[in-house]
């Protein structure tokens, strides 16, 4: 048996037995080399997702702000506007001015068919159609308003356009050709409204934050 063995040979069992943890080696390498460790998983899983950057065209937080107080002030201006035309039609039109202050201001309610203090009376719609232009810039331009000083300055010229506006599509004669109601009559002087009052503040401030350099963006430059 022995010599029967020694001819024939025997299967190499140590290189056989060490092929086995060899492979197992390999193996779990493959597999270590595969699977995602704690801190490749923290990589992908782990991390906090960022929101996407709001783009030019969306208002930031601090512009939305600013928006409002356009459109409060504006609607502020309009609403002063509005009731006070109501009222002087009311009790003022068709009777004896008011003396408000002697005969340094009175209150003498008219009919202006052109624009502000009565100038250009024979170009009703051409000033309607600029009161819409104006009102529609504003708009478009509230989209990248970032200043506080320049919403209001905008405000009163918005609600100061609207104001005249709501009178020359509403009132006599007729559709875009209505006569703004005015009322304040200083002496020595043109007789206008409330509507024309905000709109002059608002072109001062306007003139004024020019000069100072502000944007509407909220950024400064230097001539």
């Amino acid at each position: 048996m022995a010599e029967a063995e020694r001819i024939i040979g025997t299967p190499d069992i140590p290189e056989a037995a060490g092929a086995g943890p060899e492979q197992s080696d390999s193996d779990s390498g493959s597999k270590d080399s595969g699977s995602t460790g704690p801190e490749d998983s923290g990589s992908k899983d782990g991390q906090t997702p960022t929101a996407d950057p709001p783009s030019e065209d969306e208002p930031k937080p601090k512009g939305r702000r600013k928006i409002a107080v356009l459109f409060g002030v504006a609607l502020f201006a309009y609403a002063l506007d509005f009731i006070s035309k109501m009222i002087v039609v009311a009790k003022l039109e068709h009777h004896e001015p008011i003396d408000v202050v002697g005969d340094l201001l009175r209150f003498n309610a008219i009919r202006n068919a052109g624009a502000a203090f009565g100038f250009g009376e024979a170009y009703t719609i051409i000033f309607t159609v600029i009161a819409a232009g104006v009102i529609v810039v504003i708009a478009r331009l509230a989209r990248k308003l970032y200043s506080l000083p320049w919403a209001i300055a905008l405000g009163l010229l918005l609600g100061g356009a609207l104001g005249n506006l709501t009178d020359r599509i509403f009132r006599s004669p007729g559709l875009f050709k209505g006569a703004v109601v005015d009322f304040i009559a200083p002496k020595n002087f043109a007789v206008f409204n409330l509507a024309d009052s905000a709109i002059v503040c608002g072109g001062i401030l306007i003139v004024l934050l020019s000069f100072r350099g502000l944007d509407p963006d909220g950024t400064v430059h230097k001539d």
